[in-house]
């Protein structure tokens, strides 16, 4: 097996998750080089909203994010986790830099690939922006900035709902260790609407999509030594309006054995069963006021896009057993 630690930690996430009933994979590891090609497809599909409606609200109000950025003045660092090739943000930072606001950009993310695409582009578009990449994990290399900058992190595309509402709890709160109070946090929040929207979003009729997620088993294939036959499962997606996910699943054609030759695994597959690959909160205003209380924020700043399908939420770290108010504008 593999010496990198992060193929280590695919390895034994991915173990654990197979050998539970149901079987499951982490769904952070979608994101190899193919599946960021892939993922960028997607994010061009006419039923993704979520992307267009992201980049709406960042395009046109980013006036009054730049003011909740620098209440007082103060330069400010801007960390994205998870930042794929950049591409939204480059418009953010370009918009911010006519402005002559002093601040510099942290790009991480797990692909090396998207690291790439994004530092040629900034290179080229914004070449006198500080711009640091960092590889890997979201919270490996992280620093307290210099000269008394305020730290903005960003975790957009909806990534917050690929979690259950503990583990982004838990996530959240981890954010939370490693700032200052006043610092802040920018988040991409797909909202609850119509389930035949959202279903259209998780399984594209040209099938990008599916190739998305059974990507995920190409990847075992190529790392882990095992023999998944892609045209033996089959991508579905289902959407729950009692609880807001949207889940993808990897569905077994027929009765089935799959073998590793680098671990120790022999799964058997009953026709119709499946692999739970990934999940996508969808959230209600006061599930965003509760997650920002238990996690040590304010919400401070709530943006819709114009059909109100999506919002880009803006917290701010407050003092430890602090109580927030309320915010009225999480009213939707």
């Amino acid at each position: 097996m593999s010496n990198s630690p992060l193929l280590d930690e695919l390895s034994l996430r991915a173990l654990a998750g197979l050998r539970q009933t149901p079987k499951r994979l982490p769904s952070m590891y979608f994101y190899d080089d193919e599946g960021s090609r892939l993922f960028q497809r997607i994010m061009c599909l006419p039923g993704y909203y979520l992307t267009e409606a992201e980049r709406e609200i960042l395009a046109h109000q980013w006036p009054k994010l730049l003011d909740a950025f620098t209440p007082d003045g103060r330069p400010f660092e801007l960390i994205e986790l998870g930042s794929g090739d950049g591409s939204k943000t480059l418009e953010l930072c370009a918009a911010f830099d006519k402005t002559g606001v002093d601040f510099s950009y942290v790009p991480v993310d797990i692909s090396p690939h998207a690291l790439g695409s994004l530092l040629k582009a900034f290179d080229w578009r914004l070449p006198g922006l500080r711009v640091q990449a960092r590889t890997g994990d979201y919270f490996s290399g992280w620093r307290q900035p210099g000269n008394g900058q305020r730290q903005i992190v960003m975790f957009m595309g909806s990534n917050l709902g690929n979690m259950s509402l503990d583990e982004a709890r838990a996530f959240l709160k981890q954010i939370r260790s490693h700032m200052q109070e006043g610092d802040g946090l920018l988040l991409g929040l797909d909202l609850m609407k119509n389930p035949h929207t959202l279903l259209a979003a998780y399984n594209d009729p040209e099938g990008v999509t599916a190739a998305f997620n059974l990507n995920l088993l190409r990847r075992l294939n190529r790392e882990l030594g095992m023999n998944f036959k892609l045209d033996r499962f089959s991508h579905y997606a289902s959407y729950s309006p009692l609880d807001g996910t949207a889940r993808s699943f990897l569905v077994s054609l027929d009765k089935q054995t799959v073998r590793s030759t680098r671990v120790d695994l022999q799964l058997q597959f009953e026709p119709g069963e499946s692999i739970y690959t990934e999940q996508s909160q969808k959230y209600s205003p006061a599930m965003i006021q509760q997650l920002a209380q238990d996690s040590g924020f304010a919400p401070k700043l709530h943006l819709q896009d114009g059909q109100g399908r999506y919002c880009v939420s803006f917290w701010q770290a407050i003092q430890r057993g602090t109580q927030p108010q309320n915010d009225l504008s999480l009213t939707i």
